[in-house]
C-alpha cells in the first residue's frame, strides 16, 4: 500500500490561508501604513481664504472704520471717532432712500420669485432637450443684461417717447417708465431670468417617488405641491429670494441712467455723497450708508442659512 506524499505549502497557499502556523492559529498579515496629513486638506482652502480676505475683508473693515470717523483734517486725514455719519444715515432723505431700496428690493424679489418657479418648473418638465437648453442659456444672458442698455432698451421701447408707449398711447392712460412702478418693471427683466437659474437645481432634486406616492394617497396636484413639493422647496425659494433681493439691492447703474434722482435709492445717495452732489466732504457719510446695506444683507442671510441646511437634507 502506498502512502501519498505530503504537499508542501506554497506561499501563495500560505497566503490564502491566511498564514496558518503549526499550531493553526492565523498569523495576521501586516498591512501598509498610510501617512495622511491632516493639515493637507486645508492648505487647498488658503488662496480662497486670502481672496476673501482682501477682496471682502479689508473694505469691510475700512467700511466700518471709516462710518464712525469724522475727517477733521483734509490734508492730513486725521478724524475722530464719532457715531454722527451713522445717525445721519438713518435719518431724513437718506433713511427714505433706505427705505425705498428695501421696499423696491422686496417687491421685485417676490414678484421675480413667484414668476420664476413656474417658467423653471415648465423648463424641468419639458421633454424636449432642446427647450430646456435654450431657455436656461438665455437665462443666463438675461440675468446679467443690465445697466445701460438695458435702461437703453426700455427707454427705447416704454419710454415718453417709445415704440409701445406711442403705439398703444400709454401716456393717456398715465403710464410713466421713470416711476417706481415702471423700475420695477425694467428690474424683473433680469431678476425673473435669475430666479429661473437658480431654482431650477432645487426642482431637479425633487424625487418622482414623492409624486407617486401623493398620488397613489388620492392627492390631487394642488394638494401634492401644498404639502409636499412647497415645504421641501421653500428654503430653496427663500435662497432665490435672497440672492434677487441682494440684485437688486445692489443695483445701481440701471437706476441712475433711467430714473435719476426721481426715486429715492440708497445706491444713488452714496453716489451723491461720494462726489459731492449735495454737500461736499460727505465721504464718511457714504461709508456710513454703505454699512447700513451691509446690515440690511446680514440680516437676509441670517434668515436664509439656517433654513438652507433643512432644504439640503432633503434634496441630497
Amino acid at each position: 500500500m502506498t502512502t501519498a506524499p505530503t504537499p508542501v505549502p506554497t506561499p501563495a497557499a500560505t497566503e490564502l490561508s491566511g498564514g496558518a502556523g503549526a499550531s493553526g492559529t492565523a498569523t495576521p498579515v501586516p498591512r501598509r501604513r498610510t501617512v495622511k496629513l491632516r493639515g493637507g486638506s486645508w492648505l487647498a482652502t488658503v488662496p480662497l481664504f486670502a481672496f476673501f480676505a482682501i477682496s471682502f475683508g479689508l473694505p469691510a473693515i475700512a467700511i466700518a472704520i471709516g462710518a464712525f470717523t469724522l475727517s477733521s483734517d483734509a490734508e492730513t486725514g486725521a478724524g475722530t471717532f464719532t457715531t454722527q455719519n451713522v445717525t445721519d444715515s438713518v435719518q431724513g432723505a437718506y433713511w427714505t432712500s433706505l427705505l425705498s431700496s428695501v421696499k423696491l428690493s422686496a417687491l421685485t424679489a417676490l414678484i421675480g420669485t413667484v414668476l420664476g418657479l413656474p417658467i423653471a418648473q415648465a423648463v424641468v418638465t419639458s421633454r424636449f432637450r432642446a427647450v430646456r437648453e435654450a431657455v436656461l442659456s438665455a437665462s443666463g444672458v438675461l440675468a446679467n443684461f443690465g445697466g445701460l442698455p438695458l435702461a437703453f432698451a426700455f427707454v427705447a421701447t416704454l419710454g415718453n417717447a417709445g415704440e409701445i408707449t406711442k403705439l398703444f398711447h400709454l401716456t393717456d392712460h398715465g403710464w410713466s417708465l421713470y416711476s417706481f412702478t415702471g423700475l420695477t418693471i425694467v428690474y424683473l427683466y433680469f431678476l425673473v431670468p435669475l430666479m429661473v437659474l437658480s431654482i431650477t437645481p432645487a426642482l431637479d432634486g425633487l424625487r418622482v417617488q414623492w409624486r407617486e406616492a401623493a398620488h397613489n394617497n388620492r392627492a390631487t396636484t394642488l394638494q401634492y405641491w401644498r404639502h409636499v413639493a412647497l415645504p421641501i422647496l421653500f428654503p430653496s425659494l427663500l435662497g432665490g429670494y435672497v440672492l434677487l433681493f441682494g440684485s437688486a439691492f445692489a443695483a445701481y447703474a440701471t437706476a441712475a441712467a433711467m430714473v435719476g434722482a426721481t426715486v429715492p435709492l440708497i445706491s444713488r445717495s452714496i453716489a451723491d455723497a461720494l462726489s459731492g452732489n449735495v454737500l461736499v466732504g460727505q465721504g464718511n457719510l457714504a461709508l456710513a450708508l454703505s454699512l447700513d446695506m451691509i446690515v440690511v444683507a446680514v440680516v437676509v442671510m441670517a434668515v436664509y442659512l439656517p433654513l438652507q441646511r433643512r432644504s439640503a437634507r432633503w434634496l441630497s
